[in-house]
Formats: structure tokens, C-alpha cells, sequence
């Protein structure tokens, strides 16, 4: 990969903060867009701007044609077997809400137990809380490794007979840690239990194969893959799809609306309430378009290269500790790490100035860090458009700021 080419489509990268060259390393969070995806999405509404489905005029059949293609874009890009297995929504917190809600008030009742793992992200914790909370079933918890992975030997234990739902991130958001997904789904459905995935994490950065994981669900954002904010994909099994009750009502989601009650559209219209995020959804096809081009592949073992470049770097650096694993070989290229005496926000201000985007905080993930012992941590996060000279600048900013801090100790 010529990334100092790639990065001529990221104009966002090529400025100053307080006065020095930027390094943006919170791609965990949202990745930055290419011009190739700015340029559609401002075609859209500068040309065919209009609501898709409902008009038979040029501007509303362009539109619909360019949103059912970015459909199938998206099913060949993790692999679906049907296109109408494709859902359209705000982002992956939304994906995994409809299925607790749609599905789950359906299939869990009281004494039944819903699984996850202590390394879940808040969205993958909340909506099953809630559940657990309307049907009066248990939430368990996987528990993990000394080195933080997931531990096999408990998910076999704690998946059992009474288990009706497990919900796992394919990547951890904070750990950077790999999930065996399709192990525990092989898991999952020798007991009868959906299992559903988190892919914030995997999808933007590896090759995803919804259908060699087995999953019954699969849920991912589009800013997080080059994107635009507040679209994303649900991923559903055409057979649960068919059971699954939609948790939005009103227009485009109708077969036909009688005085007292309404009929549901085909799939995947049931789902998909209302006007759509139209240009959200041709854009996230635009990004998906620019992937496929650098190769999901390609991206996964470049980002590989900065991780074992980076991490033994930092591992070597008195009073930081990093959280996960120490092999580079079992970590993505998401670091969260903190330095002895020194507050997160603190760290992630004096990396600032220097000029070095970090995330400080609980990361979306209060219980895995409750589980560490830690109250948040700092987090970087690399992307295909980042260099080794950004690992570098990352480390010099740390000890520039462990020098200003009294060597990390205050």
C-alpha cells in the first residue's frame, strides 16, 4: 500500500494543531473520510436529491437506484447470502437496540439467561440489561484472560441450556483483541441460542464473512469504515428476519395501513421506518467502493505492520502500561494504555499539543474497565492512512510529556 498516496484523499490530515502536524489516532471512534466519499455525497444533493421508494420522476428513481445498489454493496462486502438480509440504520447501536427489542422480547423469558462478555461496549451491554430487566432473565458474563482475551474455557462453562441469546464484539474497542466468533457461534447454536455480533471494530479493518462466522446477526457503523455519520448496517438471517417484529412504525415500513391495525412490507422494508439517511446510505456505498479498492486484506496486514512496529515501542517506555495483550500478533491496532501518576485526560491534553488525536475516558466500556481495576484509560487507534512516522510521533509526544509531568509521576 502507497499510504503517502492514500493520504492525498484525507485532506482533513494535512493541517496544524497548536502549531504542530497533525496525527489523528482515534480512529476507534470515527475514521475520516476520503474525498472520493465527500464528492458523492454532495452528487447526491446536488443532483439527485429526492425521497426513494414513493416518486416515479427522474430525481426519485435516480435516488432509489443509487440506494438499493449501495444495499447490495454492502452484501457483497460482508458476504450475505440475500440482499433483503441487508438493513439500513443510524449505526450499530441502532442495530443492536432492534434486535433486543424486536427479537428478544420474543424469545427470552423469565429464568432464561442472555451472554456477553466483560469486554463489551456499552451498546453491546445496555440494550440486554434492559431486556434482562423486561422478562426477568439473568445477564452472564464471560470472563477473560490475565492477558485479556476472551477465555474459552468460561464461555463453554457459561453457555449452557438456559442460554437464549449471545452477543459478542468481533474486535474489542478498548483491548484490541480478535473475538473467535465463529467458535462461539458453533457454541451458541448447539444450545439453540441467536447469536449476534458487534462489528464496529472488525468490519472497517479486516475481511468480514458473515456466512463463514455463522452468525444470525452481525452489526456495524459507517463512520467507522470511512463513512458518514449516522448510517449503518444490520445484518440478519432471513429466517429471523421473517420472526423479528419491526421497533419503528409509520410510512415505507407498510404493506397496507386498515383503521385498526397495518400489515408489514417484504424485507427489508418492514424495518426501515420513515425517510431513510438516503445520502448516508449512497455515500457508505462509496466508501465500501474505496475499501474494496486498497483490499480488506491489504489494510489488515498494513495496520499489522504498525501494530508491531508500535506496540513493542510502547511497552518499552518506564511506567506505561498497556491493556491487552503484549504480543502485537494478537493485537489490532487498537492500544488503550495509561502511564503510572498520570490522569488519562491529562495525558490525552499534553498529546494534543503536541499535536497527537488520542481518546481519554471509559471508552464506551465502564464494566471491562471496572473488570481491570482502572477508571478510564488513554486509547490510540490506528487506520490504513497512518505511518510509521505517526507511531513515532505518538511515542516522542509520551515522553515529551512524561518529561513535562516529572517522568510520569506527579
Amino acid at each position: 500500500m502507497n499510504v503517502e498516496k492514500i493520504k492525498q484523499d484525507f485532506p482533513i490530515l494535512f493541517q496544524e494543531v497548536n502549531d504542530e502536524p497533525f496525527v489523528y489516532l482515534d480512529n476507534a471512534a470515527t475514521a475520516q473520510k476520503p474525498k472520493q466519499v465527500l464528492e458523492v455525497l454532495n452528487h447526491y444533493y446536488e443532483h439527485n436529491n429526492a425521497n426513494v421508494h414513493r416518486g416515479v420522476h427522474t430525481l426519485a428513481e435516480r435516488a432509489t437506484s443509487q440506494y438499493e445498489t449501495s444495499r447490495e454493496k454492502v452484501r457483497q462486502f460482508i458476504h450475505a447470502e440475500h440482499v433483503c438480509e441487508i438493513l439500513f440504520t443510524r449505526g450499530t447501536t441502532t442495530g443492536l437496540n432492534w434486535v433486543a427489542r424486536g427479537l428478544g422480547d420474543k424469545l427470552v423469558s423469565a429464568g432464561d439467561e442472555i451472554v456477553i462478555s466483560q469486554m463489551e461496549h456499552h451498546s453491546n451491554v445496555v440494550p440486554w440489561q434492559e431486556l434482562a430487566k423486561r422478562t426477568g432473565a439473568t445477564l452472564v458474563y464471560i470472563d477473560l484472560t490475565p492477558e485479556g482475551e476472551l477465555d474459552l474455557e468460561d464461555a463453554r462453562a457459561k453457555i449452557t441450556a438456559k442460554t437464549k441469546i449471545v452477543s459478542l464484539a468481533h474486535v474489542s474497542n478498548v483491548l484490541g483483541v480478535v473475538n473467535p466468533i465463529a467458535t462461539i457461534t458453533e457454541l451458541a447454536h448447539k444450545v439453540g441460542a441467536v447469536m449476534i455480533v458487534d462489528g464496529a471494530q472488525s468490519v472497517p479493518h479486516m475481511a468480514v464473512d458473515v456466512q463463514a462466522l455463522d452468525a444470525d446477526f452481525y452489526a456495524f457503523s459507517g463512520h467507522k469504515m470511512c463513512g458518514p455519520t449516522g448510517i449503518g448496517v444490520l445484518y440478519g438471517k432471513k429466517k429471523w428476519l421473517e420472526i423479528m417484529d419491526p421497533v419503528e412504525f409509520g410510512g415505507e415500513m407498510i404493506d397496507f395501513v386498515y383503521h385498526d391495525h397495518s400489515t408489514w412490507a417484504e424485507l427489508p422494508y418492514k424495518f426501515e421506518a420513515g425517510t431513510p439517511n438516503i445520502a448516508g446510505a449512497i455515500a457508505l456505498g462509496a466508501a465500501i467502493d474505496y475499501l474494496t479498492e486498497l483490499g480488506m486484506d491489504n489494510i489488515h496486514h498494513y495496520e499489522q505492520e504498525l501494530v508491531n512496529y508500535v506496540l513493542p515501542k510502547l511497552l518499552e517506555i518506564d511506567g506505561v502500561i498497556v491493556y491487552g495483550p503484549s504480543d502485537p500478533a494478537k493485537h489490532t491496532g487498537v492500544i488503550a494504555f495509561n502511564i503510572d501518576g498520570l490522569h488519562p485526560h491529562d495525558l490525552s491534553t499534553a498529546l494534543d499539543m503536541e499535536g497527537v488525536a488520542v481518546r481519554a475516558g471509559h471508552h464506551c466500556a465502564q464494566p471491562l474497565l471496572s473488570y481491570l481495576g482502572v477508571q478510564s484509560t488513554a486509547r490510540a487507534s490506528f487506520y490504513f492512512y497512518n505511518t510509521k512516522e505517526d507511531a513515532d510521533r505518538l511515542i516522542e509526544a509520551i515522553h515529551a510529556t512524561k518529561e513535562f509531568f516529572g517522568h510520569g509521576f506527579i
